[in-house]
């Protein structure tokens, strides 16, 4: 890994299904970067909250459940992973029918973002202690709230129907439109196109293409900076 003193963040914002996951991981292998899914994040709590018997149609339920979980970091490869007291959970587990009923709704409650604020954040001290290049995290948010001054922000869209087909490839049932609604209505961090920030319509291109778009325009901003 490089030990190179300039160290960037790459933040890669948008909806369900545009891609992000996929070009972010593409990315971390390209340019040397420690991956951070932050979706992972609040499904990983999501998962914990519900074996606590918490409750997202009542907040103040999640409060005593939140205290008693300690968040921590485990690698595995490039990618920084969520634990809970210590267990990162399966993937199978954080992506079940119930944790995708209920995601959006935890995500929805600002005590929940407020919790995961400087644990997010502090993600970049931990790729710079492992000696990563740089950090790309995605998500709803990062380019707006958790990284707003990150020299290179992307915001991912594509056409609904386009989304629709990746997320049946997913096996997900969940409605694409229904998701977006409640992400872009919260009222904490909806989900925007952050100021600023480079838009890519993934629909026409394959993910290689998309990769290198994205890795050609921060190699092009560098090679000016």
């Amino acid at each position: 890994m490089s030990s190179s003193g300039n160290f960037k963040i790459i933040t890669m914002d948008g909806g369900a299904a545009v891609g992000k996951s996929s070009t972010s991981r593409g990315l971390a292998e390209r340019l040397d970067l420690m991956h951070v899914d932050t979706g992972a994040h609040y499904r990983t709590l999501t998962y914990a909250l519900l074996a606590a018997g918490a409750d997202p149609e009542h907040p103040e339920s999640i409060s005593d459940p939140l205290v008693a979980l300690s968040l921590d970091t485990l690698l595995e490869g490039r990618s920084a992973k969520l634990s809970i007291n210590g267990i990162v959970p399966a993937d199978a587990d954080i992506r079940s029918p119930e944790v995708n009923g209920a995601v959006s709704k935890f995500a929805a409650l600002p005590s929940l973002r407020s919790h995961l604020f400087e644990y997010q954040r502090s993600q970049a001290d931990v790729a710079r202690a492992h000696g990563y290049a740089g950090l790309i995290m995605e998500g709803r948010d990062i380019g707006s709230i958790i990284f707003p001054y990150a020299e290179h922000r992307f915001f991912l869209h594509a056409d609904e129907a386009t989304r629709a087909a990746r997320r049946a490839k997913e096996g997900q049932t969940d409605s694409i439109a229904a998701r977006d609604r409640m992400d872009k209505s919260r009222k904490t961090a909806p989900l925007v196109c952050p100021e600023g920030a480079t838009q890519i319509d993934t629909a026409p291109f394959t993910l290689e293409e998309v990769i290198e778009q994205i890795a050609e325009l921060i190699e092009s901003h560098e090679s000016h900076s």
